[in-house]
């Protein structure tokens, strides 16, 4: 062996030289300045027959510049989404508070599996979650969680816990012909369907409730659905209501829900459904639960505490949860992963847990604390609890009480802006969060009217095929015509999740995420729209 060049291999990559590596970080971050200076540019063009044909192993070590220069690149080729004009989808900037988290998480590197991996950053971890449990079911009694590597895997857990609260036994011995259903609302993320098929359930058996106009799941044909399912034999594992739909920040009506399944499972002699929200957009709501209305601290107007007091109507709800997926890295403004799974009582984590024997390398783990022993990851990052408890505690309360309220109070502006437009239509007036849908048709048209109509049922889908034809036209007309350095960049959905007579709503959406964000920018998007042909 080569036992000099191993030694240099050990010191320059495996003893820290602060100054090595402050020198490199702030050439990134001189980048990332000078980014924030550019209006953001169209994606550009990867280079994937390169990537695979020339994966680029140098033959000898290097140091760490190499390193740099492996990835800067790809690097100054990534958005950061830090332009306040980014407003399509559900994704903001990250916090640099969350970055000194995330950085102090990566100098240790910890496991969360257990103790023995992670020591005083598994404690994190559920300072973390209780904290976040607290500020979601209000001061639960014993809550628990663990973070997750994406809100599809959060709400994985809330579906298997219940697959086995109705049928014991079944993560050992399978669902064994049992016939078995889950329930979700139309406007729900596509990650349910893909929960239902890696779980063994089936997305056949995953059952959608259209919504009514707020993008909110109907009781009453939820109703109908359990005792359809239940009249057939068939046992409903779990119901996964919505808070903050994707496209248009719609909430289910969770207390309704828990009430409608309660009453239907004891009807019927049937065990009740793990009750799980998908809250992974609109928690963050959550932050105003305790805002004081009447002594209005913050100064918001009349307008912005009607907002305020909806969003804590529908943070009430979360107290009937039985669980509870939150994305920290989406309005946390966190880095990513920054997901987490919430029960409401610690004891539903009995339906995950395994046997110490079953993992034999970790011995030592103690099912008081240790997340191995029922979580599905043996490797977890702690970037999730060090960027949130560094996020929380850095902008405070208060501070997070602004953030949340000043997005809500820009996308009820764009609503206002646009519905006073003749051949615009709002869809998703009535709901309270950052996302935006709308319709653009030409001048001339009354999209208010033609919108009225489709409820009615007195447009048939072929003829409503040409006005949603319209509205993509023009859309990809602005995209093609906008200024990049001034023009608000939105996004297109298919489908918003309310389908009137069971026809999709394609529309605009903006998301109003970005801090940075403001009402020059919010007028001019109107003000263009105004004036298309």
């Amino acid at each position: 062996m080569n036992r000099q060049l191993h030694d240099q291999i050990l010191k320059t990559f495996f003893e820290c030289d602060p100054p090595a590596i402050t020198a490199i970080f702030r050439e990134f971050l001189n980048a990332l300045t000078a980014e924030d200076t550019l209006p953001p540019v169209a994606q550009m063009a990867q280079n994937y027959e390169t990537a695979r044909s020339n994966p680029e192993i140098h033959l000898l070590p290097g140091n760490l510049k190499d390193a740099r220069d492996a990835v800067f690149p790809y690097f100054w080729g990534t958005d950061s989404w830090s332009s306040p004009l980014h407003l399509e989808n559900v994704k903001g900037p990250a916090n640099y508070a969350s970055l000194v988290g995330a950085l102090a998480c990566l100098l240790k590197n910890p496991n969360l599996c257990t103790d023995t991996y992670s020591q005083r950053s598994n404690e994190l971890e559920v300072k973390s979650v209780t904290a976040l449990a607290n500020l979601l079911f209000y001061h639960t009694r014993d809550p628990w969680g663990v973070f997750t590597m994406g809100g599809t895997i959060s709400n994985l857990y809330g579906a298997r816990i219940g697959i086995e609260k109705a049928l014991p036994g079944a993560m050992q011995q399978g669902l064994r012909g049992a016939r078995l259903a889950g329930i979700v609302s139309a406007a729900a993320h596509y990650s349910n369907r893909s929960v239902a098929g890696w779980l063994g359930l089936g997305t056949a058996n995953l059952h959608a409730i259209p919504t009514d106009a707020k993008l909110a799941m109907r009781l009453d044909l939820l109703g109908e659905t359990l005792d359809r399912l239940y009249a057939d034999g068939t046992r409903v594992a779990f119901v996964t209501a919505t808070f903050g739909t994707t496209d248009a920040s719609g909430v289910d009506d969770i207390a309704g829900i828990r009430a409608v399944i309660e009453d239907k499972a004891a009807a019927h002699g049937m065990p009740v459904p793990q009750l799980h929200v998908d809250a992974a957009v609109g928690w963050a709501l959550s932050f105003l639960t305790a805002y004081d209305l009447t002594a209005n601290p913050l100064d918001f107007s009349a307008e912005l505490l009607e907002q305020v007091r909806r969003a804590q109507a529908h943070a009430l709800g979360l107290r009937q949860a039985d669980s509870i997926t939150i994305d920290f890295h989406k309005m946390g403004w966190g880095h990513y992963p920054g997901s987490a799974f919430l029960v409401n009582n610690r004891s539903d984590l009995r339906y995950l847990a395994r046997e110490v024997s079953e993992t034999p390398y970790f011995s030592e783990a103690d099912g008081r604390r240790d997340p191995a022993l029922f979580t599905l990851e043996c490797s977890r990052p702690a970037l999730g609890p060090y960027t949130v408890m560094a996020s929380l505690n850095a902008i405070g309360l208060s501070g997070w009480q602004l953030l949340i309220a000043r997005s809500l109070e820009l996308a009820q502006r764009l609503k206002d802006r646009l519905e006073a437009i003749d051949h615009c239509k709002v869809l998703n007036p009535g709901t309270t969060g950052p996302g935006v849908v709308w319709w653009v048709l030409p001048k001339g048209r009354n999209a208010k009217e033609i919108f009225a109509r489709l409820e009615a049922g007195e447009l048939p889908p072929e003829k409503f095929a040409g006005y949603a034809a319209e509205i993509r036209r023009l859309f990809d007309k602005r995209q093609e015509s906008m200024d990049p350095a001034r023009d608000a960049r939105l996004s297109f959905t298919t489908g918003i999740g309310y389908q009137p007579h069971g026809i999709d709503l394609p529309a605009w959406k903006a998301v109003l995420f970005n801090p940075r964000t403001d009402e020059a920018i919010i007028d001019r998007l109107a003000a263009g729209i105004a004036e298309m042909v």
